[in-house]
């Protein structure tokens, strides 16, 4: 068993669990008579992996730019078939290995995230635990799906869109009664002024519209993410008290310092922005890479001071769903070391989500959330893509 906190190894490990928790872990304990035995060999243990940056109700096909892919997601699919590739996502996303996700907007499928969420709890379905965001909340006309025909005012929107403070507090108020864990706002996103500026992001929601929604979500224990890809909309949502940057491709230092002294938590997604490293060429290869050694700067400017930094994989289309250790990988390819990645995706993903005392960890009264793994992933991120076992809350994953 690795311990991710010490990154030391517990060699002959036996854990005992009674009613889906851990009751004792050690080496060479002594297995209690009548106690059922699962003998995992040689096999590595760690915690159960967690990703706080999921999109589980969304599964678009690669067909035409990201918002046409997202106007058929709205136009083509009803919110009920949507539960069922909800489900379907959420079952490969426990299969490998992840047994608890923070599912950040359901994409214009309303409150369908709340829904899976309860079947999974409810054992209908099988999934990893949730903490979600429901509809997710960005400025007027800041979210896809963009620059539609006045005629169709009424096509649902991938977040819900407000104007000022009193309708940033009605949001808020609405999705928390509707079942939302977690609040996730937009602090930038892309200028559609224009057909040609499609690719130029800028702040959205203002710092008093934000801090609006933080205060509202604050009041009742629930933390806010936020969606920032620029750097005065990540500047902006710290100021506003934000709890994560989701994202931050571009977060200066300054805006680092204030985040590691507030103990905002950074989520780089960093696979979804750079998955196509390998496989571009020519010019779109060279714009990457000099995008690729920025983050990798920024991410060792944030490490340094400490901020801390979850896993999430933001995936959204149907051939990522399930693949979301691929994230791993890509923070290794950015500087971290096999350990970082670990702790990360446990103890850091446990901390944001506010369950730290019931998972992230293998330790005595925690939930018996665990996965084991053919090698060695403090040596070999890449085990992690070969998940032989998952347990979630004392029970075995079916294959």
């Amino acid at each position: 068993m690795i311990d991710v906190e010490r990154g030391e190894y517990v060699n002959n490990v036996v854990i005992l669990i009674e009613h889906g928790k851990i009751i004792q872990v050690g080496s060479g304990l002594a297995i209690p008579a009548g106690a059922t035995l699962i003998d995992l060999k040689e096999a590595t243990l760690i915690p159960g992996l967690i990703d706080v940056h999921t999109h589980l109700l969304s599964r678009s096909q690669k067909i035409g730019s990201q918002n046409q892919n997202y106007i058929l997601q709205l136009t083509t699919k009803s919110n009920e078939y949507r539960v069922l590739e909800g489900a379907a996502n959420a079952k490969a996303i426990l299969e490998a290995g992840f047994t608890a996700v923070r599912d950040l907007g359901s994409e214009g499928s309303g409150y369908a995230d709340v829904a899976l969420r309860d079947g999974i709890y409810a054992g209908l379905v099988e999934g990893p635990r949730m903490e979600v965001a429901a509809r997710a909340i960005a400025a007027t006309g800041g979210y896809f799906p963009y620059r539609l025909s006045p005629q169709m005012a009424d096509l649902p929107r991938g977040a819900q869109l407000i104007t000022g403070n009193d309708e940033a507090r009605r949001a808020v108020r609405e999705q928390i009664y509707n079942g939302a864990d977690v609040i996730k706002v937009y602090a930038d996103f892309l200028d559609v002024a224009s057909p040609n500026t499609t690719n130029f992001n800028h702040p959205t929601l203002t710092v008093d519209e934000m801090r609006t929604i933080v205060e509202e979500a604050h009041k009742g224990g629930h933390r806010v993410a936020a969606h920032a890809t620029t750097r005065e909309g990540a500047r902006n949502a710290v100021e506003a008290g934000v709890d994560s940057i989701e994202h931050g491709t571009a977060v200066d230092h300054e805006t680092l310092v204030l985040m590691a002294k507030r103990g905002v938590y950074l989520v780089p997604t960093s696979a979804a922005q750079f998955g196509s490293l390998e496989t571009s060429k020519g010019l779109e290869r060279d714009r990457l890479d000099l995008r690729f050694e920025a983050f990798r700067q920024e991410l060792a400017d944030a490490r340094q001071l400490h901020v801390k930094i979850a896993t999430g994989y933001d995936a959204s289309d149907a051939d990522k769903q399930g693949k979301n250790a691929n994230e791993l990988l890509m923070l290794l390819k950015l500087g971290f070391t096999p350990q970082e990645v670990l702790r990360s995706a446990t103890t850091v993903g446990a901390e944001l989500m506010g369950m730290r005392e019931m998972i992230g960890s293998l330790e005595a009264g925690k939930l018996a959330d665990l996965i084991a793994v053919e090698g060695d992933p403090l040596h070999d991120v890449a085990a992690l893509l070969h998940v032989s076992f998952v347990m979630k809350g004392g029970v075995t994953a079916t294959r």
